[in-house]
């Protein structure tokens, strides 16, 4: 199986999950639980879960946070390469959920946005042929950390590794623009958005259009849209391939289900294996994620699939 290097964003997840509806200027109920979080760290978490030779570049703080995510993601199995920022806290992110499931996120990026050019150097070992970069979107997206991304692709392309970009959010890649992200990552092998960030990036309104668009710059996408499933697309072919999600009768939590997609998605893909195989394994670990709180697998989860 492919050896796998994420870089990209590592954050601790307040999950605020309401009971009933939001009571605007009032209190509502709410399971309020404290997890890692952060889009890069989640991606790696699940390929590791899945048995995944992986490991994950970023950096955190030198606060008590950084220490316990740092210690999870050793926990899930992760070569964990995390540079101890001294001056940021570890990255934060506020997850408001409501009853029914959807979700609003309150971010800061803390240390994820010093991520350094030479914080990457001193993993350069990591950087081979035969090994896969997963880059998140998140990366370029923050203006603090974008050289550091742009400098990972760079080396990644030296060592003819194969790339994987995500498109990170939609509200923050629609403020930045689609032209610098397309620009920036043009050559990667394979981009993997949701149908929201699909549009922002071609102006096209239907995940099979976009796709088709966004072939110019990248040779395979595939396109995450919620409960409709997920789609793969490579020029040449006169329609995409698409996968029904797989059911989930009570979502939980639906924080970290499109990076568990991502994670799904990629060995059997790395390993050539017919897209729908990829889409559908894709789907089943974004199930999964959905069906409890937090956007990371529960480490007791992992300890049962080691033993």
């Amino acid at each position: 199986m492919t050896r796998v290097v994420v870089v990209g964003d590592l954050m601790t997840d307040t999950v605020a999950r309401a009971a009933f509806p939001l009571a605007k200027g009032s209190d509502t109920p709410a399971a309020v639980t404290t997890h890692g979080g952060g889009s890069g760290a989640n991606v790696a978490a699940w390929l590791a879960l899945e048995g995944v030779d992986v490991a994950f570049v970023g950096r955190r703080g030198s606060d008590i946070a950084g220490r316990n995510r740092d210690m999870e993601m050793m926990g899930y199995g992760v070569d964990a390469r995390l540079v101890m920022d001294q001056e940021r806290p570890t990255g934060t992110c506020v997850v408001m959920v409501t009853h029914k499931g959807d979700r609003t996120m309150l971010s800061d990026p803390g240390a994820n946005g010093a991520l350094l050019p030479e914080d990457i150097e001193r993993c350069k070992d990591l950087f081979s042929q035969g090994t896969h970069l997963h880059l998140s979107g998140y990366s370029l997206i923050n203006e603090g950390s974008r050289k550091a991304a742009i400098h990972t692709l760079d080396l990644a392309r030296q060592a003819q590794m194969s790339v994987s970009v995500d498109g990170g959010s939609s509200s923050p890649l629609k403020r930045m623009g689609a032209e610098p992200f397309l620009e920036w990552t043009q050559g990667a092998r394979l981009l993997v958005v949701n149908a929201k960030e699909a549009e922002i990036l071609t102006g096209r309104d239907t995940p099979a259009q976009a796709a088709k668009v966004l072939t110019a710059w990248y040779p395979q996408v595939v396109i995450k849209n919620g409960a409709e499933g997920a789609l793969w697309y490579t020029n040449g072919r006169p329609e995409p391939v698409t996968v029904a999600a797989e059911p989930v009768e009570k979502v939980v939590d639906g924080t970290g289900a499109g990076d568990a997609f991502v994670a799904g998605f990629l060995p059997p893909w790395l390993d050539g294996k017919q897209p729908a195989d990829a889409l559908t394994a894709g789907c089943r670990l974004a199930a999964q994620a959905m069906k409890h709180l937090g956007a990371r697998p529960t480490l007791d989860v992992v300890d049962n699939q080691i033993k």
